[in-house]
């Protein structure tokens, strides 16, 4: 987990060494496994707990259990309550929206206050699947999708599955977090599609988030972005004729300059040169 998660910071570019970043802790074993790793691999965490006072004793438990996490793990925290039914109800919106502008305002605001140069979000492969269904749009690395502004929001649990998420908190850390008991509540629709999603295979997962991959990268070829999706893309179409199958191995072989690699594909091989790639048809 810690090997995989720190290979996905370095090719996203997420976080410097050592760097400074808020980590966003609701308690959940996606928020508890974020903050552990980040603090293996050497990150300066601040922890940041939100409160919305939506669900009575259970809010009041999960401030409970965090405070006491990041006591015991040595970080400091902030803390912050939301009078989120008010908000929603004088902004005209649903609660799950106001509990979503009023999270990212203040996350923006403490990562300055403390001087982080990343805010660390809990997202991982299902939540890719979930929003690839409902949305098709998800980032390794975005600005505040309320503010729209910095520091980055950064998802470096974008590489794994909830279901490891868990196995890795639960089997080889043996690390405790806790539930929200709404997230059983299908008639949400983000939950209905998350229960749909939990039948599905660990192999069905990834090809989901890999179509969420290449759709960015057209999305952000039509939006004129540089990304590394935008030339995984690029790549994919130089070498369709071919039915490639390893375009990422052959991107990252460009990336790492290995001159002479080749690939076999259907009807042609793929030769590296430097940063580029020379195909050659059979």
């Amino acid at each position: 987990m810690l090997r995989r998660v720190q290979q996905y910071i370095r090719k996203e570019e997420l976080l410097g060494e050592g760097a400074k970043v808020l980590v966003c802790v609701s308690g959940g074993a996606d928020s508890v496994a974020l903050l552990d790793v980040l603090q293996r691999g050497g990150y300066d965490c601040v922890v940041a707990h939100c409160n919305f006072h939506l669900r009575g004793e259970e809010s009041k438990r999960d401030e409970a259990f965090v405070r006491e996490l990041a006591e015991r793990r040595g970080v400091k925290l902030r803390v912050q309550s939301f009078e989120t039914e008010k908000v929603a109800a004088e902004r005209r919106q649903s609660i799950e929206m106001a509990a979503r502008e009023l999270r990212y305002r203040w996350f923006e605001q403490v990562a300055r206050e403390e001087g982080c140069t990343a805010i660390a979000v809990a997202h991982h492969q299902n939540d890719q699947a979930e929003t690839v269904v409902m949305n098709l749009l998800m980032r390794a690395k975005s600005v505040n999708p309320v503010t729209g502004g910095e520091p980055m929001i950064i998802r470096p649990l974008l590489c794994t599955t909830h279901e490891y998420i868990v196995h890795y908190l639960r089997d080889i850390r043996k690390i405790g977090w806790v539930e929200d008991s709404t997230n059983s509540d299908t008639s949400i629709k983000r939950n209905g599609i998350r229960a749909w999603l939990n039948q599905r295979s660990k192999g069905e997962i990834e090809n989901i988030c890999a179509t969420a991959a290449y759709m960015q990268g057209y999305a952000d070829e039509q939006d004129g972005v540089r990304s590394r999706a935008r030339e995984l893309v690029e790549l994919y179409e130089q070498l369709k004729a071919y039915q490639p199958k390893e375009v990422e191995a052959i991107y990252e072989a460009m990336q790492r300059g290995e001159s002479g690699k080749r690939f076999e594909l259907n009807g042609a091989t793929v030769i590296i040169k430097k940063h580029t790639c020379n195909i050659l048809e059979s």
